[in-house]
């Protein structure tokens, strides 16, 4: 490709070289620079990768695009822009052919519900008959493929790179988490979406985005680059967005008026039933994942396939077949306990909240609780964690995380902070938690464990990764106790 061809619909200065380069690939690791390669600048938390561009140029660029001054005497061209990530962003979507326009988006954001809402809505579009990707915290799926997914939201370019996958698949949409930092670091820049949902905004990430309105400001963004907006107007912050946004408007709610409502809920320890009232008439709902948070995930599914013409029959069989790995996962069918084991992902406040007060719903006597707060990550909701957990469980069980570069001790008595009671132990070990727990468990008691959910890792000091699979780790327990 003509390096003419990447820089469509973009702002540059030609600060060196010539225009008609041929460029075989987009990289902003300079390690991964090849001969002919365009390198991008991006400035970084950790690194500048300014710093990298004459390492860029050793290894074979011959293209490199900045946002400051660099200094480069070797025979190549450099463009500079006003912000490399969004350059970067436009020319990942023309080096591709700009393959998102070619599919039909559905971007979710907020802080709880992402990952449920995008299987969702994937499993009521299948059963539709139509193929579908997706793109999210647990894995990128291209139909029934597998993906490893690094980060939540990709970096624009390997985005792009995915939609383009997705599209040579032949998949007709693409439902995918939208995170609070890919919209401020721009990776889903220039990106349109057919639809755009809010979930909800509970405190979290406030050690990126530091104040509560440039988070609720950094998900804004998304409405802005969507031609329908769906809403949980339950939500305080999305009653804002109601207000923030211009586009057509689709609401979702429990208690306050909406145009997707759910009525005559009841809960139960395997899933919900419900009424949805809608535009489309009234309709019996079940789904098999317990909680309440669940009914506001599915009413946002069904918003979505409704609205796209798939009839309430299809929307039902689909919502009935969806699990999602490590959201309120019940990990002990194949045991006869009297207890029940729960996983969860819930690492922030509100995520604590809503799964300790579902599994509140349907245990008989005792709820044990394990959960733990990362490393490097807001410290202010370790004590307002510590008091949920605390406050909703007979038993909380404080442990660790992924610590990364913090000790685990000095993570755990920052959750101490905010616990008054006596109704906890500590115990620093993630495993001999779960074990202690499994241990005090008895008939009718139900023990959730907290903050991990689908991964298969715990992260260390100096990016150590040991291999860590909760459900693994269960059944291990439970087998060595059995025997």
């Amino acid at each position: 490709m003509k390096l003419s061809r990447l820089l469509e619909g973009m702002d540059y200065t030609l600060v060196k070289g010539f225009m008609e380069v041929d460029i075989k690939e987009i990289q902003y690791n300079s390690r991964k620079v090849e001969k002919e390669d365009v390198f991008f600048c991006i400035r970084g938390y950790a690194a500048d990768g300014h710093d990298y561009a004459v390492s860029a140029v050793e290894n074979g660029a011959s293209v490199v695009f900045c946002e400051k001054d660099i200094q480069i005497e070797s025979p190549v061209t450099v463009i500079r822009v006003k912000d490399t990530r969004k350059a970067m962003a436009l020319a990942a979507a023309n080096f591709y052919g700009k393959p998102a326009d070619r599919l039909k988006l559905i971007g979710i954001t907020g802080t709880n519900g992402k990952t449920t809402s995008t299987y969702m809505i994937k499993a009521i579009l299948e059963e539709a008959g139509h193929k579908v990707g997706l793109i999210g915290t647990i894995a990128n799926l291209v139909g029934n493929e597998k993906l490893h997914a690094d980060r939540t939201t990709p970096e624009s370019l390997e985005l792009q790179q995915l939609f383009d996958y997705m599209v040579k698949k032949g998949m007709e949409y693409c439902v995918m988490e939208v995170s609070s930092h890919s919209l401020e670091l721009d990776r889903v820049y220039s990106v349109n979406f057919k639809y755009g949902i809010f979930t909800n905004l509970t405190q979290d990430h406030l050690d990126f985005h530091k104040t509560f309105e440039n988070y609720y400001g950094a998900k804004l963004k998304l409405f802005k680059a969507s031609e329908h907006s769906i809403i949980n107007v339950d939500d305080a912050y999305g009653t804002r967005v109601n207000e923030d946004t211009t586009n057509n408007k689709i609401t979702y709610g429990i208690d306050n008026k909406a145009d997707f409502k759910a009525e005559d809920i009841e809960m139960h320890s395997r899933g919900v039933r419900y009424s949805l009232v809608s535009p489309h008439g009234k309709n019996d709902i079940s789904i098999f994942i317990p909680g309440r948070y669940n009914v506001y995930n599915s009413l946002c599914a069904a918003a979505v396939c409704l609205s796209e013409g798939i009839n309430t029959d299809i929307v039902k069989k689909g919502l009935e077949k969806v699990q999602v790995p490590g959201r309120c996962e019940l990990v002990t069918k194949e045991y006869d306990l009297g207890f029940d084991i729960i996983i969860d992902y819930a690492h922030s406040p509100d995520g604590l909240e809503n799964i300790l007060t579902t599994a509140r719903e349907f245990t008989k006597k005792r709820l044990i609780s394990v959960f733990g707060c990362g490393g490097n990550r807001d410290k202010t909701k370790r004590p307002i964690m510590g008091e949920i957990g605390t406050r909703l469980s007979d038993l909380a069980v404080i442990t660790s995380d992924n610590p990364r570069d913090e000790e685990p001790r000095d993570i755990i008595n920052d959750i101490l902070a905010g616990i008054s009671g006596s109704n906890y132990i500590v115990i620093e070990n993630r495993k001999d938690a779960i074990k202690k727990a499994i241990e005090s468990a008895e008939q009718g008691d139900v023990i959730v464990i907290a903050g991990k959910g689908h991964e298969d890792y715990q992260i260390f000091k100096n990016n150590e990764v040991i291999h860590f699979d909760e459900r693994e780790i269960v059944k291990e327990i439970l087998d060595n106790l059995q025997r």
